[in-house]
């Protein structure tokens, strides 16, 4: 076990435990471990693993991070509940499932709402503060180090004060060396969160701790609410997972406190591996990106308004809190019909192809992309559509590594006795070095036939061509839009299996829309490799921003 450093302030980590009960998350043992590594690498102190002998999962996760995991910075915990009513601690299986785990600090869970206690429990009072001291005492024979969480402490102090200080003084004098003050229903308000603080630490001589239910909006709040009254010990979720709606967030609990607060409470460095953190972790637990949420979103940095490129322009500062840097983001210019001048240029300067200060270029071109997104294209999702429009404007494209003669899908019903099947068979004619090539593809749906005829006409022997491959793509439907009055948007991405871009296509059906997008994303992706069929491939010198450290999941 690795030695505890200072302990003047507890970064708690419990996505493993009470992260996982939010909805939609199922981890497995090996989801586990990568969480549990990444928790670690970033620099939390303490990693709530789960609770043991509560289910296998649980019990061999605990087995395999002690044979698997070096902790560098965190120490791992075991979590349970105090013995039961009317039971020997000695004789509690689930109190020696925690000794089990051989995890240096065990934390506890024990009723503080007297309610809960005679309704959920059916015990006494006195007996439930016995299960609390006969549970910290005996794991503390046992060399545990012990935390105590008390549930429902807000509204049982709310509800009956005595008492619920009452399980705080138990719990602190039979050595817990952290009582966690728990807004376990989240209906907290942050200046409630910090009277009661303030006045558990007058009534009592505990180590005082937050853990705090996202039901209100409030529970990052509410945990620096509890710092500022006196609490050295937070309890949070990666991502703000959790039960609910969730729990705080501890990537923003750190970035505010050492941001906001001037409190270091992570390693140095750590925050700078903040937004990689979050989005690697988002994607072992199945969850979306967080692309909205602050310091570590994809849109945490994004500017679209046209007054706030031109101010940015300027400072940055203006229209940004902190130095995304700080926090492993980056800034980006979003294009669209809100853009202005400044916001082309910046685009520009961020994409690599500044404008050198060319107003003319620049007012060109926030008119052609207006101009376009009337048509129903979207330049602020598609940043590489956006680079090839400012290389074509601007004489920077270069030869194209295929012109297109031209494009069919033919989609066919068949049947099979008694079944039916369709079929998309796309045709396309490509000219490549002069010379014509038509292939033919079927795949299930439109986009993919296409995409496989594009392949095989550019030809198979392209080692760059292998490495490219569509990830995805989005159709979206745009009511008032074009002359018929409708048009469909087809947003395509497209990998090189390290990087990825995406790009626009609009037009009066879907199909068309989507061979603009899979036009521009082959032209893209050849051209940025400088080794595709086109002889003049090379000619795209213009370096690319480099995606190290850059947001996952941001597209350009």
């Amino acid at each position: 076990m690795n030695a505890l450093p200072d302990d003047g302030f507890h970064v708690f980590d419990t996505t493993l435990r009470d992260g996982a009960q939010s909805e939609g998350i199922n981890l497995t043992v090996s989801d586990k471990l990568g969480i549990a590594r990444l928790l670690d690498d970033f620099g939390v102190r303490f990693i709530e693993g789960g609770w043991p002998g509560a289910n296998p999962r649980d019990t061999e996760f605990f087995r395999r991070a002690r044979e698997e995991i070096d902790f560098r910075h965190a120490t791992l915990v075991a979590f349970g509940a105090t013995r039961r009513a009317g039971l020997r601690v000695e004789e509690d299986p689930q109190v020696a499932a925690l000794l089990e785990a051989g995890t240096e600090v065990v934390q506890l869970v024990a009723k503080s709402h007297d309610r809960h206690v005679e309704t959920a429990l059916r015990t006494t009072l006195d007996e439930n503060l016995r299960m609390i001291s006969d549970t910290i005492g005996w794991l503390r024979g046992h060399g545990r180090r012990v935390f105590l969480d008390c549930e429902h402490f807000f509204d049982g102090y709310a509800d009956n004060p005595g008492y619920a200080l009452d399980v705080v003084r138990t719990a602190h004098e039979a050595g817990a060396d952290v009582v966690v003050l728990c807004d376990t229903n989240g209906g907290m308000l942050p200046d409630r969160v910090h009277a009661v603080v303030c006045e558990v630490l007058a009534a009592t001589d505990a180590r005082l701790g937050i853990h705090a239910q996202d039901d209100t909006g409030c529970a990052t709040a509410n945990t620096l609410a509890a710092v500022d009254a006196g609490a050295t010990h937070v309890q949070c979720t990666a991502n703000g997972y959790g039960e609910r709606v969730g729990n705080a967030n501890l990537f923003q609990v750190v970035a505010a406190l050492e941001l906001k607060r001037g409190r270091t409470v992570m390693p140095a460095g750590a925050l700078a591996l903040m937004t990689r953190t979050a989005y690697a972790i988002a994607e072992l637990a199945g969850q979306a990106p967080p692309s909205h949420e602050p310091y570590v979103g994809a849109s945490s940095f994004a500017h679209k308004g046209g007054l706030h490129a031109a101010a940015i322009k300027v400072d940055p500062a203006l229209y940004q809190h902190i130095e995304p840097e700080l926090v492993g983001n980056t800034m980006r210019m979003l294009v669209s019909t809100m853009a202005g001048r400044a916001s082309i240029e910046l685009k520009a300067e961020e994409l690599g192809l500044g404008l050198g200060g060319d107003r003319e270029t620049a007012a060109r071109l926030v008119t052609r992309v207006k101009e376009r997104e009337l048509q129903g294209y979207a330049y602020e999702s598609a940043d590489a559509s956006l680079e090839l429009l400012i290389r074509a404007e601007t004489g920077t494209l270069g030869e194209r590594p295929f012109e297109t003669e031209f494009w069919r899908v033919a989609v066919e019903h068949r049947a099979h006795g008694d079944l039916r099947a369709r079929v998309n068979e796309a045709a396309v004619e490509l000219r490549v070095r002069g010379r014509l090539s038509l292939a033919t593809a079927q795949a299930p749906d439109p986009v993919r036939a296409l995409d496989l005829a594009v392949r095989r006409a550019l030809g198979p022997d392209s080692a760059v061509l292998a490495l490219l491959r569509l990830a995805d793509y989005q159709v979206r439907i745009l009511d008032g839009v074009g002359e018929s009055g409708s048009a469909a948007r087809v947003l395509l991405t497209m990998t090189d299996g390290v990087e990825e871009w995406t790009t626009v296509g609009a037009a009066e059906d879907v199909v068309t829309a989507a061979w603009q997008a899979l036009d521009d994303a082959y032209v893209y992706g050849l051209l940025r490799s400088g080794a595709g069929p086109a002889a003049g491939a090379g000619a795209w010198a213009a370096p690319r921003r480099a995606r190290e450290g850059a947001v996952p999941g941001a597209v350009g």
